[in-house]
């Protein structure tokens, strides 16, 4: 079973960067997709970027576009969300999700805050 664990996350002001990372136990990050998602309390959980396990990217959010990139680190089997530009808008809770397929990410770690202030 995969376990993914965030890390990352903060407090930064409007216009700045973070990096936040997922680390999976249990199998190398190519042998699975992997999603980040963000939720803020009282809103439905965002979608916010999507790899596959051959590293195609599926899925960006309009709201991020240009502004976060997700990479891989296949050696060190983490998988990077790259926060550039970063907004008031974009405070969530940073959740990492893997699984088989894009369809079925099915393991969620515990999530990282990030908050943006203004």
């Amino acid at each position: 079973q995969v376990q993914p664990v965030e890390s990352g996350g903060g407090l930064v002001q409007a216009g700045g960067s973070l990096r936040l990372s997922c680390a999976a136990s249990g199998r190398t990050s190519s042998d699975y997709a992997m999603g980040w998602f963000r939720q803020v309390p009282g809103k439905e959980r965002e979608r916010v970027v999507v790899i596959t396990r051959w590293g195609t990217i599926s899925y960006y959010a309009d709201s991020v576009k240009g502004r976060f990139t997700i990479s891989r680190d296949s050696a060190k089997n983490t998988v990077y969300l790259q926060l550039n530009s970063l907004r008031p808008e974009d405070t969530a809770v940073y959740y990492c999700a893997t699984g088989a397929t894009t369809g079925s990410l099915n393991y969620w770690g515990q999530g990282t805050q990030v908050t943006v202030s203004s």
